[in-house]
């Protein structure tokens, strides 16, 4: 479990699986930058039994509130390189955005992820008209790299990514000016 001051990144629990499944299949609470794509809840459950949503591909945390809420999700997976992972995340409640939950479960995640694999690089994919999770990247220290040209499909149509990424000498160098 990863503490910060606003929330807490957990593993998924059996006793979570439906309030999780029902969050995460609401697909109104989604927005306009998440794939209407969704999962039958049984399929869920399956795979959920197997592997508690944890594996050498991917690890799914739960962002809680102070009040052990469920809020939102986060999670890494295999980056297009062997030496990085991709970190997604998402809030179930837009009228939690803004209010520095998702910055700090990011800070949180990528400390774990530094701290306790040999991972060289971290990356966050976003729409580029995505302000909020920009100023996520931004604020974790994150650099932008780039565009990929209509490389999501989301909601029917192509849609262009900005890449984000974040090396561990820069994620270091980051951590010793902020423990000073």
């Amino acid at each position: 479990m990863l503490k910060g001051t606003l929330c807490t990144v957990r593993h998924l629990l059996a006793a979570d699986l439906n309030d999780y499944i029902a969050k995460v299949n609401d697909l109104p609470s989604r927005g306009e930058f998440f794939s209407m794509q969704f999962k039958s809840p049984e399929a869920m459950r399956r795979e959920f039994l197997q592997t508690g949503l944890v594996s050498e591909d991917s690890e799914l945390f739960l962002i809680e509130d102070l009040h052990q809420n469920i809020i939102g999700t986060i999670t890494h997976f295999k980056s297009r390189t062997p030496a990085g992972r991709e970190i997604g995340y998402r809030l179930f409640d837009p009228q939690r955005s803004g209010r520095g939950y998702t910055t700090e479960a990011t800070r949180l995640l990528v400390n774990y992820l530094f701290m306790a694999y040999p991972y060289h690089r971290l990356e966050l994919l976003m729409d580029p008209f995505n302000t909020a999770s920009e100023r996520i990247a931004q604020k974790c220290g994150f650099t932008q790299e780039g565009l990929m040209r209509q490389a999501f499909f989301i909601n029917g149509a192509m849609h262009d990514v900005k890449m984000y990424s974040l090396l561990r000498h820069e994620w270091q160098a980051n951590l010793a000016v902020a423990q000073r």
